[in-house]
């Protein structure tokens, strides 16, 4: 084993800017970079929109190459994940029967897809590192390799079940229905992305996708998939069996896919095993340490605590993964500037640009900005006393710039002014 190293496990986004920071910031040590897929590091976004459109290859989605990081002096490990962290001997060991030694520890392992235990949801882990489609049918949407099974389910005459009114599910059925698919969303919740937004935009979004032809069952779950080639509409049942969604309300739906959004549960279980804080993730204070000395987390797997409010959230954005990726680096290196998530998240669906700011969790009231455009929507969530925490703008990036100043201020504003289209947005702020 190599001392004097800095051994980061997770080739994603937060672990690829992580690496990569090191470097740029003047580390002369080893880098060493564990990724369990075969991929160098990769943005994830584009999967459920371009890539799985079939607008762009999955190679597109490239965000530091094999050759990059060769030119960077870093160690790149692909296909080679972490199977045990020995703290005691600051020692991970690894999937090819190996073991790397580190001076400091950064943890990137991301998350996997939900699988629900249900009966017929088959799960085999073969096909990738966050899993695979399974004999019956059933997808998921995480890796590279999950866009391309999935493609091959789109396109006229097809029907997807999307379970899940998440960002991830309405994403693939954006994409889908502009591929010609017929598509189903069940969300167990009475409203779209209830965990991530106030009620005025669940209910913009759900008309966005009824729009489009988007079949959407609210308040209605999956209890399980079956192959049954007897309910394949199909001239003759030919072919491969489909499977067919059995729903909550006792309805059964035939589909070519069923797709699994319900959510991402941290690949934290190296962390747990290790004796490491953990709640939901790997926790971590303002500077992305975790409870054991000289071991950092960032991106997917990490829970940080929400300044000025003692709140912990797991973030999931493209956008916290490469800030927190850094900052994780940067805490490493002996840096002292906190990191403060700004809770940005962006979202593509048809002509729609979905931008969040600030943690509309944190919000107690909702206060809807008239818009002319009836695309658009404007949503500002404020706390009990009145202070901006959160901002939704879809097709309205110039107000969601007003949005983050004041939640940057903690600024307080009248909701009655913020109602009146003919007051300046940036007039609402009261002091």
């Amino acid at each position: 084993m190599n001392a004097g190293a800095i051994v980061i496990v997770g080739a994603g986004q937060a672990g690829g800017w992580a690496a990569t920071t090191l470097r740029e910031r003047g580390y002369a040590g080893r880098i060493v970079l564990l990724g369990d897929e075969a991929h160098a590091p990769y943005e994830r976004p584009p999967l459920s929109k371009a890539v799985l459109g079939g607008h762009a290859p999955p190679e597109s989605t490239e965000l530091f190459s094999a050759e990059r990081l060769a030119a960077l002096d870093i160690a790149f490990c692909p296909g080679v994940s972490a199977t045990r962290l020995r703290l005691a001997d600051k020692a991970v060991d690894t999937s090819d029967g190996g073991a790397v030694a580190y001076d400091k520890l950064i943890l990137c392992m991301g998350g996997r897809p939900i699988v629900p235990p249900l009966p017929g949801v088959a799960w085999s882990a073969a096909g990738s590192s966050a899993g695979s489609s399974s004999a019956s049918g059933v997808h998921v949407l995480r890796t590279r390799d999950d866009a391309l099974r999935l493609r091959a389910c789109l396109g006229p005459d097809k029907h997807v079940v999307i379970v899940g009114g998440g960002w991830i599910g309405l994403e693939v059925a954006a994409t889908a229905r502009q591929a010609g698919t017929r598509v189903t969303v069940l969300e167990q919740a009475e409203r779209l992305c209830a965990r991530s937004v106030l009620p005025a935009v669940s209910a913009h979004l759900a008309a966005l996708h009824a729009a489009q032809g988007v079949d959407l069952r609210l308040g209605v779950g999956l209890r399980a998939v079956v192959e049954d080639d007897a309910e394949d509409g199909r001239e003759g049942g030919q072919g491969a069996c489909r499977p067919v969604a059995e729903l909550s309300d006792g309805q059964r739906l035939a589909a070519d896919a069923v797709v699994l959004g319900v959510g991402l549960q941290a690949n934290d279980d190296l962390a747990r095993e290790a004796g490491i804080a953990c709640q939901r993730g790997v926790l971590v204070d303002q500077y992305c340490r975790t409870s054991a000395p000289d071991v950092y987390a960032a991106g997917d797997v990490a829970v940080s605590t929400l300044a000025g409010d003692g709140a912990t959230m797991r973030l999931e954005s493209w956008q916290n993964a490469q800030d927190q990726g850094t900052a994780a680096a940067l805490s490493a290196l002996g840096e002292t500037t906190p990191y403060l998530p700004t809770g940005a998240v962006w979202s593509e669906q048809y002509d729609a640009m979905v931008q969040i700011v600030g943690f509309p969790a944190l919000a107690a009231s909702e206060v809807l900005r008239p818009q002319v455009d009836a695309r658009a929507l404007l949503s500002v969530g404020l706390d009990s006393g009145g202070h901006v925490v959160a901002g939704v703008a879809v097709n309205a990036p110039r107000d969601l710039r007003q949005l983050r100043k004041w939640i940057a201020q903690r600024a307080v504003v009248n909701p009655a002014l913020l109602q009146r289209p003919d007051v300046p947005l940036a007039s609402a702020q009261i002091g």
